[in-house]
């Protein structure tokens, strides 16, 4: 097997004949590490150093990278133009296609953002914006960029379309939405984005918006509704449905645990920190992380590890390998080691840690944590296979509630009033 040709579990049943954990928490991780297995057998010695080692790992069970900003560079520095730079010469940010295979990235989420606004959108978030029409831009920046190196990217909508893609040597890509407020208050085109490719939507960015409360950055934001707006609630049955991750980072705390109340899908934090290490409002609270599991009253998710150094301390030099390791480990230890990934922010963070500068650099991360004891299955389970499992029980819910006879949401948010019924029909003909 080839360094363009890694191992993932491609003979699971499909989501609708699964038959429970054992399969999505056990036999993933035994199909991973039969690939690392595999490779093993064909001749290649295991390396005894630990770097080479996370290396020699990663060609079977690549990283899943749950947060990447790519589709912003294209945005800022090239008017959306991606044939304006090449990806397989050394970009500006993070991210191109050389450092992508020297640091065994299998797939990511694009991250498709644009600004939020409240002064803008207005108090009752009906102000006029471009927000939509941004948003299909950056989707169809992430789409030409798929299309122009098809040799390196594939679309993926499912995890089993995942799982061909790195199978194929290819870059399995997903498109993740970030923040609510790119619906333009529409559940109707919350399905079109669907339709489009998205797979995970933040609740909120940095703003309120009609569904739901913020944390906001630094903390300055005040609540409007309490967490979750009656709206909100209705958007995230229409996300189960649709089979679309409910994330929640970059929400209030009150939003999340309101979303974990309601959602009958495993959710996704897909770029956030502890906030054990800073009490940064934008981090995730152990109140939450506990929420998040497989046992009696918890959810089932995946929490990614933001590397962003301001995020992930108060003192943001201290941040180097060891202190992103120690972060995976303290949500591992709070949820498990099935529920935490990796979330990098590349490309939309302004600094990186002390030896993780890039996408050529997560072997260091996974090197750090064989020191450590991490055995092949968790540092699989963490490199995807934890994201892969929650992406199947996303799939397996939608399957459900369609089977059931769940059909789409036409709840209207009640500020509207551009659809309020005709009292009488307008004069002239149609």
């Amino acid at each position: 097997m080839s360094d363009q040709q890694p191992l993932l579990p491609h003979n699971i049943p499909p989501a609708a004949k699964r038959t429970g954990l054992f399969l999505t928490t056990i036999l993933v991780p035994i199909l991973l590490v039969a690939g690392i297995i595999f490779v093993a057998i064909k001749g290649e010695g295991v390396p005894k150093d630990e770097l080479e080692l996370a290396k020699y790992y990663l060609k079977s069970a690549p990283v899943i990278d749950g947060h990447i900003d790519l589709p912003e560079v294209p945005r800022n520095f090239y008017k959306n133009n991606v044939s304006a730079f090449d990806l397989n010469e050394k970009t500006i940010g993070h991210v191109d296609i050389p450092r992508i295979r020297q640091g065994h990235l299998g797939g990511f989420f694009w991250s498709i953002y644009v600004n939020c606004d409240e002064k803008n959108d207005g108090e009752d978030f009906l102000g006029p914006t471009t927000q939509v029409r941004d948003t299909l831009e950056q989707i169809d920046v992430a789409t030409n960029m798929i299309e122009r190196y098809s040799d390196t990217f594939a679309l993926a909508r499912t995890a089993d379309e995942v799982e061909a893609a790195i199978k194929q040597g290819k870059v399995a890509s997903m498109f993740g939405l970030e923040g609510g407020h790119s619906l333009g208050n529409s559940l109707a085109v919350l399905r079109m984005y669907h339709q489009l490719g998205v797979r995970y939507m933040t609740l909120t960015h940095s703003c309120n918006n009609a569904f739901a409360d913020s944390a906001g950055i630094f903390g300055d934001i005040k609540e409007k509704w309490g967490g979750l707006s009656p709206f909100g609630k209705d958007l995230i049955p229409e996300m189960n449905r649709l089979g679309i991750f409910v994330d929640i980072s970059h929400v209030s705390d009150k939003t999340a645990l309101q979303a974990l109340a309601i959602t009958r899908a495993p959710v996704i934090l897909s770029h956030s920190c502890a906030r054990h290490f800073n009490e940064m409002p934008r981090n995730v609270p152990d109140e939450v992380l506990a929420k998040i599991g497989r046992g009696k009253h918890q959810v089932d998710g995946v929490v990614m590890v933001n590397f962003f150094p301001v995020f992930a301390s108060s003192n943001p030099d201290e941040v180097d390998v060891a202190y992103i390791a120690d972060e995976v480990e303290y949500i591992a230890k709070k949820t498990s080691k099935h529920n935490v990934g990796i979330g990098s922010d590349y490309d939309g963070i302004e600094s990186t840690p002390k030896g993780l500068e890039d996408v050529s650099t997560y072997p260091h991360l996974f090197a750090e944590l064989i020191r450590r004891g991490w055995t092949k299955s968790e540092l699989a389970g963490l490199a995807g296979g934890n994201f892969l499992r929650a992406f199947r029980g996303v799939e397996s819910v939608s399957a459900k509630l369609k089977k059931e006879g769940k059909g789409p949401s036409y709840v209207v948010y009640d500020k509207r009033k551009d659809l309020d019924p005709y009292r009488d029909f307008p004069g002239g003909s149609f």
